[in-house]
């Protein structure tokens, strides 16, 4: 074994002194800090692939309107708990751009990032009716919007999309509605981590058991239209994103500022809710929230009761955003399009090293190149993976923390920087030579 650039005393005390007893389950927070621990303790740089952080600067023309209204006044009045007006119209126009289905100013409510937006939609799901008190995920998925279920207090059930795509999606599915307690399914599309893609016949089949099911399904779209494979960045023109909204009214979609648009610090994003269940009376709702809809309730009571609103600046900034790219003025693909570059490089640094990429297929295509995709390596567990990857100085976490069953590590594109495809080429040599296959 030739010495590896991390002492493997240095990371395995960090570990321990950590409390971490199984390196497979530690937190992205976890990993990150013990990484920037040996980072700075070894003068060794790491190649660091375990947050999900942007790593482009925010959009100008965000940065530009949220700075003239600060400077106009805004600052000092509260934000309407239904939204500004001029974001929920833009809502309405972006989704219309680019995913082809309509949905009213009124549904179009924003909320502190899509986490706050995932709270306050399970809040209002479980409440819908008594008898379904548990969430379906499609994992794998976001691993704190499990936590958020643990802080509610709410049962959910789980499986990997590994072995069920295609016509084995909507069964697999099914055999969970049936028992009739589902209030949600939840799924990211793109897959956080894998990058899996669902397609328009997998999500009619979703769409369709939802609406025989009574089942409310929340799409995650936190990597808008970052499936690089197509062209999706004509506004009102297809291809458009493929979304579930176009098989069933029981829908939320979730839009994030901070992927998309790199605009994650200011915690913005809107929840837009279809029509038909904006507006649906459920009795459970009504009896105690004074017969208020389900829209009303997810905004006047659950966000109200959450935040009192969203921070006002902000909805200047993403209104601004949503109204350039529904124009055709503002490009947002071409600007995220650098993470579909890493990717591609890290991957064929990684195969051509031993490694192979886990969530490798959508199906008979290759998967798309973007914000993430996974690896694993021949006889190596997830844990030991990660543990023996900290060694060479490249941090990532386990796929066993985001749901999935497969062995494996998730990678993420956003902090790769030009100088680091060379470190990385040199230590995963090294590795190689170190783990001979």
């Amino acid at each position: 074994m030739r010495p590896t650039p991390i002492k493997k005393e240095l990371i395995d005390g960090a570990i321990r002194d950590f409390g971490i007893r199984d390196f497979a389950k530690a937190t992205i927070r976890e990993v990150k800090s013990i990484a920037a621990y040996a980072e700075k303790e070894s003068g060794e740089e790491f190649v660091k692939m375990e947050m999900g952080i942007p790593g482009l600067p925010a959009s100008d023309i965000g940065v530009k309107a949220q700075i003239k209204a600060l400077e106009d006044g805004i600052a000092h009045s509260y934000p309407d708990i239904q939204g500004l007006p001029e974001l929920k119209e833009q809502a309405s126009r972006f989704v219309k751009a680019f995913i082809g289905i309509d949905i009213k100013a009124e549904g179009c409510i924003p909320v502190c990032g899509s986490m706050q937006g995932t709270f306050a939609s399970f809040l209002t799901c479980s409440q819908a009716d008594p008898e379904k008190d548990t969430v379906l995920f499609i994992d794998p998925g976001f691993p704190v919007q499990k936590m958020q279920l643990q802080v509610l207090g709410l049962r959910y059930e789980t499986f990997d999309v590994y072995d069920f795509r295609g016509g084995k999606l909507g069964p697999k599915i099914e055999s969970y509605l049936e028992k009739g307690n589902i209030c949600a399914i939840v799924y990211s599309n793109p897959n956080n981590p894998s990058w899996v893609c669902l397609n328009e016949d997998e999500l009619c089949a979703i769409g369709e058991l939802a609406t025989r099911y009574g089942a409310i399904v929340m799409e995650d779209l936190a990597y808008f239209a970052m499936d690089f494979r197509k062209e999706l960045s004509v506004p009102y023109a297809p291809p458009y994103q493929p979304t579930v909204a176009r098989y069933t009214d029981n829908y939320i979609l979730l839009i994030s500022g901070s992927k998309a648009f790199s605009y994650a610090g200011e915690r913005i994003g809107v929840a837009c809710i279809s029509d038909a269940l904006f507006r649906r009376h459920y009795p459970a709702l009504a009896d105690r929230y004074e017969g208020l809809p389900f829209g009303l309730v997810y905004s006047t009571r659950m966000l109200y009761a959450l935040s009192s609103g969203t921070s006002h600046s902000a909805q200047y900034a993403l209104a601004a955003i949503l109204k350039a790219a529904a124009d055709g003025t503002y490009d947002f693909r071409r600007e995220v399009g650098v993470y579909g570059v890493r990717a591609h490089r890290l991957k064929e640094i990684f195969l051509r090293h031993g490694f192979y990429v886990v969530y490798d297929k959508d199906l008979d295509e290759p998967i798309a190149d973007g914000f993430y995709f996974t690896i694993g390596y021949p006889g190596m567990s997830s844990g030991r993976l990660a543990h023996e990857l900290m060694y060479y100085g490249v941090s990532a976490i386990c796929l066993v923390t985001t749901g999935s069953h497969q062995e494996g590590l998730r990678v993420c594109t956003s902090f790769i920087r030009d100088h680091q495809y060379a470190l990385l080429e040199e230590r995963m040599k090294l590795f190689e030579e170190n783990h001979p296959v």
